[in-house]
């Protein structure tokens, strides 16, 4: 699998932007929702825990991809 992603073009940099993307995202989608939705802080919890949850994946696969890169 890592070897297909890395023959595909993807760096474990590009993976680890995208960790630290997706805990911006979290931040923000959590913010917005929060402030921008009537539906109280529940829901805004659960989309910020949702996109969240993106980010332990990116760093995971960035660090399969740095040993696979050495």
């Amino acid at each position: 699998m890592l070897r297909k992603l890395h023959d595909a073009g993807l760096r474990a940099e590009h993976c680890y932007i995208a960790g630290f993307v997706s805990v911006g995202l979290s931040f923000s989608s959590w913010f917005l929702s929060k402030h921008l939705e009537r539906s109280g802080i529940d829901r805004a919890d659960r989309w910020g825990i949702f996109v969240g949850e993106w980010a332990p994946t990116f760093f995971a696969i960035g660090n399969g991809l740095q040993m696979y890169e050495k």
